[in-house]
């Protein structure tokens, strides 16, 4: 069947589009591809064109002709075989959208592998390269994929000499130092941390920077530890950080969901929040806007980082990385609400007295 320009009705093709461009079939190739020495110009055209065509490259014949499969995993490998469904964090969610829609921009498919050490459980999958969150030193599976030469970008800095061909991640030094100093502006006078038992760096550079902060400030550390895969065990660390004798007047909880925790914590201890208690949690979660009080969280900007990881992963795919610099750093955000704010004392202003003697 045809329409009334006569072309045949359908998915277009490679040829169609390097028709309504005006170029050879091989320009639209190495265009949508990442390919060859072309103007800037000429590929923004050539993917106008495709993209108004609605044309999309066909997987089977890129991988016959390429030898790639166009599939890139997404992976967290921290905690081992513990069962943890990382998908279900704000943070992780939010990641994994942006990394999805950043690879199908580029022609490529996300596959979100399990929460393993095992390389084994998903290695029939055939990946032209992975990402992977937070990977510990010396990651049995970050290993196993550099040995078979298949490129690893990593969401957080690397721990020890972990080879991995890209990274990004944010400063976590200056983003706890900064909210560490916004408590201690709203008057917290002992600040208390609660983070995790892991040694993924996230959780490691963020608990030194506390540890830092209290050394400089002259504070004695007020901090508890548990698995943050956990949830109810988060919810008993809060417990036993504001149960302790040398109690807090603010904590900093890295993990989601640290503020519902401490905020619930704080009413079985009869403390207001921020009276009593100034509460700030990592969090990428909009339900802390409408918590009572709202707390305020830091946000590790995870679309921002989905987007980069994806980029600068199949940049090494397709060999673009050569001369780029493949370190990122994502700034933070604090957004400040009531939890965090504690309230001027009140001033009582007197009506003026009249003249004397009167």
């Amino acid at each position: 069947m045809s329409g009334p320009t006569g072309r045949r009705l359908g998915r277009a093709g490679i040829r169609d589009v390097a028709a309504a461009a005006g170029v050879s079939i091989t320009t639209v190739s190495d265009a949508l591809n990442g390919k060859g020495r072309l103007p800037d110009a000429t590929r923004r055209h050539v993917r106008e064109v495709a993209d108004r065509l609605g044309y999309r490259p066909s997987a089977a014949a890129r991988t016959l002709r390429t030898g790639k499969s166009g599939l890139i995993g997404l992976t967290v490998t921290t905690y081992g075989d513990e069962p943890f469904t990382f998908t279900e964090f704000a943070y992780f969610a939010e990641m994994a959208r942006a990394a999805t829609s950043a690879a199908l921009a580029r022609g490529y498919a996300l596959v979100i592998l399990p929460a393993t050490s095992r390389h084994d459980v998903w290695s029939n999958v055939a990946l032209d390269g992975t990402v992977v969150i937070d990977p510990s030193d010396q990651d049995p599976v970050v290993t196993e994929l550099l040995r078979q030469g298949i490129p690893v970008v990593s969401d957080g800095r690397p721990a020890g000499t972990l080879p991995v061909t890209a990274w990004v991640d944010n400063d976590h030094e200056a983003a706890v130092t900064d909210l560490l100093d916004h408590l201690s502006e709203a008057g917290a006078r002992r600040i208390g941390l609660l983070t995790g038992t892991t040694t993924d760096t996230y959780t490691r550079l963020s608990t030194s920077a506390y540890l830092d902060w209290c050394r400089r400030t002259g504070q004695d550390p007020v901090y508890e530890k548990y698995p943050a895969h956990d949830p109810y065990a988060g919810a008993v660390a809060a417990d036993r950080l504001l149960a302790r004798p040398d109690r807090p007047d603010a904590v900093y909880g890295l993990f989601d969901p640290n503020g519902t925790d401490l905020l619930a914590a704080a009413r079985r201890y009869g403390l207001r929040v921020p009276d009593d208690l100034l509460l700030v949690c990592c969090s990428e979660s909009a339900v802390y806007a409408a918590t009572d009080p709202p707390i305020t969280t830091l946000s590790l900007k995870p679309r921002r980082i989905g987007t980069a990881v994806v980029q600068l992963l199949i940049d090494a795919i397709e060999g673009l990385d050569a001369g780029r610099p493949v370190e990122q750093v994502i700034p933070t955000e604090l957004m400040v609400r009531t939890s965090s704010q504690r309230r001027p004392p009140r001033t009582t202003i007197s009506p003026p007295r009249g003249p004397t003697g009167r």
